[in-house]
């Protein structure tokens, strides 16, 4: 199709959303060409598609009324499922979604925090009540997409500052970092270690500076040897761990933001000879399963991740049912859970 043929007709504004007749005609294409794109089809070439997405975000899109409504279904979207993180989100949307006769269905992004081209078509083929995309979330033309049909979508722990363009819900990452610093400052210790999650991570840069606050309010000082960058990942305890425990001055504690870093900790202090807590106190983030399990139990920060998936899907439910959010940013508490493995430093 040249770009003759996509020169739009009739491009003066239009007070109300367009129907699919109307946006074939502004688009110069056909309506089946519409219809297609309208419902996630991939048999559009590239460029016809987005031309045609182009005229659907300027004029809106009105459903026709023989239209069916969207799908019983709420789309929950992970990164990656592994671990006892997804499950946990979960068990709060399949809560929600039960209450109001929903089905959920589960994707997986392989690791990538950014849906693929073909995801949102499939989305789109579905029509499902709503999305929750967790530890990811839509480009902007994704985002434009689903919001042109109708079909609302709530970010859960998103990877970028959470502002209130998409619903979103999180929790007190920043409190969490500075209580579990705090907490081992408050046993005596100073030489105290942190390792993060990516540095893209919100939550990842939260949790940092609330380490780094608390250092600053405890008056003990900062030693940019002791900050170090991980992914969230086991290896990662263990690695920064064995570089940690090398420096001609250790740290007594490690700060691990979340708990599978802290597994990891373990790991590389048993191999060093080192006892937890004796010899090298450990505090977690999320008190996900095994923390509780571990020997010694870990001291970890409490994340609210039942609760953050219940709430993510009331959110999509009440902006599919055309109901306005009491607020699009929704930040649930934390909570330090003390168990056995943060002791005083030894003397």
């Amino acid at each position: 199709m040249t770009s003759g043929h996509r020169t739009a007709r009739g491009q003066g504004p239009s007070d109300r959303p367009l129907t699919i007749a109307q946006i074939a005609e502004r688009a110069g294409v056909s309506i089946a060409t519409v219809s297609k794109v309208v419902n996630g089809r991939a048999d559009v070439a590239a460029d016809t598609r987005a031309h045609v997405e182009g005229v659907i975000r300027r004029h809106g899109y009105r459903r026709q009324k023989k239209t069916p409504g969207p799908a019983p279904l709420l789309d929950l979207v992970f990164h990656a499922v592994e671990g006892s993180y997804p499950v946990e989100i979960f068990k709060g949307v399949d809560r929600v979604a039960r209450e109001h006769q929903l089905a959920v269905v589960l994707s997986e992004l392989q690791g990538r925090h950014t849906p693929g081209r073909g995801w949102v078509e499939s989305v789109l083929a579905r029509r499902p009540t709503g999305v929750i995309a967790v530890f990811s979330g839509p480009t902007d033309e994704q985002s434009d997409q689903l919001r042109t049909r109708g079909i609302p979508f709530v970010l859960v722990d998103p990877t970028g500052d959470p502002g209130h363009t998409c619903p979103s819900v999180g929790t007190s990452n920043w409190n969490g970092g500075l209580t579990a610093t705090r907490h081992l400052l408050e046993l005596g210790h100073r030489r105290i270690a942190v390792i993060t999650g990516p540095e893209h991570a919100h939550s990842s840069r939260a949790r940092l500076d609330g380490y780094r606050a608390a250092m600053d309010l405890g008056g003990a000082v900062g030693d940019p040897e002791l900050i170090r960058t991980g992914d969230f990942k086991v290896a990662d305890g263990v690695t920064h761990t064995r570089e940690l425990l090398r420096l001609p001055d250790p740290p007594t504690a490690v700060f691990a933001c979340n708990d599978g870093q802290a597994l990891g900790v373990y790991r590389a202090a048993a191999e060093a000879g080192l006892r937890v807590p004796q010899d090298l106190s450990v505090v977690g983030f999320d008190d996900l399963y095994p923390a509780q399990w571990l020997a010694p139990p870990l001291t970890t920060v409490r994340q609210p991740l039942t609760e953050m998936g219940a709430a993510a899907a009331g959110m999509a439910v009440t902006l599919a049912n055309g109901e306005p959010l009491a607020q699009r940013r929704v930040e649930l508490a934390t909570e330090l859970v003390i168990r056995e493995s943060t002791a005083p430093p030894r003397r």
